[in-house]
């Protein structure tokens, strides 16, 4: 599947992606200082007070252009969880949102999904506009309208589908990033070249950020609600939520999705669904990003797959989304010594 081309913006103007949705259809800027956009975007929600839930410093944190409250937040797994969530529905109440006002996010991509579950919750659902600040979260979490929150039992087990009226990837945030948060992002990145978005290892950031949102936007636009081809967009990704669990997240996302996109070339081979070549262009692809290609040291194989097998996709048995000769697709039953093998491999 081939991603569809980014509008190509006019000198000065950022790129825009849509995201097709029919009535909530929404833009997705990508460039430098799109976040002074936000009173225009604020405006045409019609919100007349809006909440601004911020990871960043003040100078980073753009005024709404209306009546508002910021509210600090931390980015970071360990907060993404129902107690943040019900801290952030108070604070809306707090100030007097109603339905017809909106919600601000401000941050990298655990703020994203905490922000945008707590809008879709709040009075049954308020309008919410995000400013991505992290690679990770400009190429994936902010777009697409999947909201979660993390359970001690697995990954992303609470959420809601809850579509942002706009996405702002400004990418002057981006110089702000230390370089394990460049990583964290290419993770994603990197397993975008295995369902559609091609090889984006050489060309310039704002380039391979609109390749990846509008990848992403034609997936969601098709199936919004992952009862098909959106399945695609976890490649790498089983493994990688069970390696975050299992190193109680002191591996990235980003990092941990790199490491599960290896897998997957792995396990996809020892099913005989793609060449050796096919395996190897996995690895060389991560690796050309700089991240790592292997098992963190210590990683317990019962564990992973334990928790593997509390995926959400898991509907029957081990499942993965695996490339073979039709493409990329979710595929159901794996045998446990297939995917052993495969782990024995990394």
């Amino acid at each position: 599947m081939h991603a569809p081309v980014p509008d190509r913006p006019a000198a000065g103007e950022p790129a825009h992606v849509e995201v097709a949705l029919g009535e909530r259809s929404y833009p997705v800027l990508i460039g430098p200082g799109v976040r002074h956009r936000l009173p225009a975007e604020v405006a045409r929600t019609g919100a007349r007070r809006v909440v601004v839930v911020s990871a960043r410093p003040p100078e980073w944190t753009p005024d709404p252009g209306v009546p508002h409250r910021v509210v600090p937040a931390r980015d970071g797994e360990h907060d993404k969880n129902l107690t943040t969530v019900e801290q952030l529905c108070r604070a809306f109440a707090e100030f007097g949102l109603t339905r017809t006002d909106a919600v601000v996010s401000c941050g990298g991509g655990t703020t994203t999904d905490v922000v945008g579950l707590a809008a879709g919750l709040y009075h049954r659902g308020v309008p919410v506009i995000h400013l991505p600040t992290s690679l990770l979260a400009q190429v994936d979490a902010s777009v697409g309208g999947k909201t979660a929150v993390n359970l001690p039992e697995g990954k992303n087990l609470v959420g809601v589908y809850w579509q942002p009226r706009a996405v702002l990837c400004d990418t002057e945030h981006l110089g702000t990033l230390p370089q394990r948060e460049w990583r964290n992002g290419y993770g994603e990145i990197a397993r975008a070249h295995f369902i559609g978005a091609g090889d984006l290892r050489y060309r310039p950031v704002a380039e391979q950020i609109a390749a990846s949102v509008a990848l992403k936007a034609r997936v969601v636009a098709a199936d919004e609600r992952d009862s098909g081809l959106r399945h695609i967009l976890n490649y790498g990704h089983t493994l990688g939520h069970a390696l975050e669990r299992a190193t109680d997240f002191g591996l990235r996302h980003g990092e941990a999705v790199g490491v599960g996109t290896v897998f997957a070339g792995r396990l996809a081979g020892v099913l005989g669904r793609v060449p050796a070549e096919r395996v190897a262009e996995h690895h060389d692809v991560v690796a050309g990003y700089g991240l790592d290609t292997t098992l963190p040291a210590g990683v317990d194989h019962d564990e992973l797959i334990a928790l593997m097998r509390r995926d959400k996709k898991a509907t029957s048995g081990l499942s993965f989304v695996l490339d073979g000769p039709g493409g990329v697709e979710l595929v159901a039953d794996v045998p446990e010594v297939a995917v052993r093998t495969a782990l024995a491999g990394m």
